[in-house]
């Protein structure tokens, strides 16, 4: 069967350049030599999901690519000085946390001419990383000590939790070990945030510090209560002679106390009244917080007795 890059990336044809390449970047965490030393199988699996990388990442080589369909054919016509052309895998890798190739070095393909002949001068992209020589006779050692990679881990939290801040304890696999971490998430934080915690990523290379690990939060929904930046909304339903003639009604807030809130006669369906600091805190330590806006549903009855439907109709007459 014809290999496809694609598959080898695990994406679908359609995938976007940024799906690309966190899909790259995945494989070459797991596949990286420094992950897997002295496994040729590893070493292997780098080079092509390198190779489909180099290709897929590059539009103009894209389309090529998908004009042939396979990676066959596509190296039919394309000789690997082609493929990996301006494709710099030192500074792909050194943003994936890598510290790329191992001596430092840069691993890109370079072209120049030479005399009047026309004859292109390359670098082969992978000598660096698994420790072959380089043209000019260059070798390149794993001598300089390397930060570990950084981790993600997916942080669902309540409401409550993100406007109050909470401490809570997760596990997760790290390496070949469960790991064990208690962490402070503080007042005000939203979805889409992002938590640092130093040092608690993969170890480092040669000596060099451990990575970070960053959580993403994530906000759960809430049955009565909606977020929108650091106001909270509520919705709450009053008769229609409420609304009328004006009334009191409770009304809850986050932390589980109750607020009795004035009802002005004739206020209007989709009436938003404001509760002002009953909303989230603003992180880093602001005091400013935000509000609370209470949104007021009048209910029309839906059916009325006789003795309602001739005052309505007594109502309506008078002009109302």
């Amino acid at each position: 069967m014809a290999e496809d890059y694609y598959q080898v990336l695990g994406v679908d044809k359609k995938a976007s350049a940024d799906d690309i390449k966190k899909a790259y970047r995945k494989l070459a965490l797991k596949w990286h030599p420094d992950k897997n030393p002295n496994n040729k199988t590893a070493e292997e699996k780098f080079k092509k999901i390198s190779e489909a990388y180099a290709v897929l990442s590059d539009t103009e080589k894209r389309q090529r690519y998908d004009q042939f369909g396979s990676a066959d054919q596509f190296r039919q016509q394309y000789s690997q000085e082609d493929i990996f052309r301006n494709f710099d895998l030192d500074e792909i890798l050194k943003s994936f946390g890598f510290g790329g190739s191992r001596g430092g070095g840069r691993t890109t393909f370079r072209t120049s001419r030479r005399g009047g002949g026309g004859r292109e001068d390359y670098e082969d992209p992978f000598a660096g990383i698994f420790g072959g020589g380089m043209r000019g006779g260059r070798q390149q050692y794993a001598n300089m000590p390397q930060k570990g990679q950084d981790a993600e881990y997916n942080l669902s939290i309540t409401l409550e939790e993100s406007v109050f801040g909470a401490e809570k304890k997760i596990s997760f696999q790290l390496e070949n070990h469960i790991e064990d971490i208690n962490v402070k998430i503080p007042a005000g934080m939203s979805s889409g945030k992002k938590l640092r915690l130093p040092g608690k990523g993969l170890s480092g290379y040669n000596g060099g510090p451990n990575g970070d690990l960053y959580l993403n939060i994530n906000v759960l929904p809430h049955p009565i209560f909606a977020r929108d930046g650091n106001d909270l909304y509520i919705e709450k339903t009053i008769r229609f002679t409420q609304a009328a003639l004006g009334t009191t009604i409770d009304v809850p807030t986050l932390d589980g106390a109750t607020k009795r809130l004035k009802i002005a006669p004739g206020t209007q369906n989709n009436t938003k009244i404001r509760m002002k600091g009953f909303g989230v805190p603003a992180l880093r330590g602001s005091s400013i917080k935000g509000d609370q806006y209470v949104k007021i549903n009048v209910e029309v009855p839906r059916r009325l007795s006789d003795r309602q439907m001739k005052l309505i109709q007594q109502l309506a007459d008078d002009g109302i």
